[in-house]
């Protein structure tokens, strides 16, 4: 059993300041959260360095993926590390996530640029119904259409900034390893939680 943020943003996302160094050292020191996805916009330039950064640490661990913004929303990728090819349609982007033994998650669906009522219909992986910057009523909501479609659910901080809080996670069945934390998603033996032992740098 695991616990891992399966949304964070580095300084290569043009909206965040999370430097790689820093984001190791939180997540060396954190008390519960010992795995992260790292899911910068629209780039996974970020990734080789935290792996990099992370190698002296055998208890942590740093899961490739990124937030494309697709023409209808926003779309998480995990297991790639490399963008998909162009146009960014959603339905395109689930295809190359198959293809390359990747999983989709719609982050923050009913929150600005997310892929709304979509996510009905779309074939995704999982939902993240819990994310550390959405207003409770919306996550609900991300949560309700979870369970009717009897989708995993999981949880991301989406931190952007130092001050930012790693004060949600999802519990995973699996061991610390990348390939089998995707198959654990994929079968839905995950569960978000919140909390309040987070650290601020």
């Amino acid at each position: 059993m695991i616990n891992a943020d399966l949304h964070i943003h580095t300084n290569y996302s043009p909206d965040a300041t999370n430097q790689p160094k820093t984001i190791v050292e939180k997540l060396n020191k954190h008390p519960t959260t010992k795995a992260i996805a790292i899911t910068d916009h629209n780039t996974c330039k970020a990734y080789p360095i935290l792996r990099e950064l992370a190698k002296p640490y055998p208890d942590i661990l740093i899961i490739p993926g990124i937030e494309i913004t697709a023409e209808e929303g926003e779309i998480i990728i995990l297991g790639t590390t490399q963008p998909p090819p162009k146009p960014w349609k959603t339905q395109t982007i689930i295809d190359y996530a198959q293809d390359n033994n990747a999983l989709t998650i719609a982050p923050h669906p009913y929150r600005g640029y997310g892929l709304a009522d979509q996510i009905q219909t779309l074939n995704l992986n999982a939902i993240e119904t819990l994310n550390g910057i959405t207003p409770s009523h919306l996550n609900k909501k991300a949560e309700q259409t979870a369970k009717t479609r009897k989708l995993p659910q999981v949880a991301g901080s989406d931190a952007h900034d130092p001050k930012d809080p790693w004060n949600v996670y999802t519990q995973i069945q699996a061991r610390l390893n990348i390939d089998d934390i995707l198959n654990a998603i994929k079968r839905g033996n995950t569960k978000p939680y919140s909390t309040d032992k987070s650290i601020r740098f």
